[in-house]
């Protein structure tokens, strides 16, 4: 049973899959890599908001 699902994984992914070319796989990660810069900007700028105002609050109480 394990040989069969092996040899068929092989055929499906040798005969059956279509591959990304060399430049689409270039194009896609650096897609990927400016959406993680973005969002890790974004992430930055939502963090020092909630500082700023928790400083603020805490200023006030305290």
């Amino acid at each position: 049973m394990k040989a069969t699902y092996v040899k068929e994984a092989y055929n499906e992914l040798v005969h059956k899959v279509t591959w990304p070319t060399w430049s689409t796989l270039q194009n896609s990660a650096i897609v990927v890599m400016i959406a993680s810069l973005i969002l890790a900007l974004v992430v930055l700028a939502m963090d020092l908001c909630f500082e700023t105002v928790m400083k603020g609050i805490y200023s006030i109480l305290y």
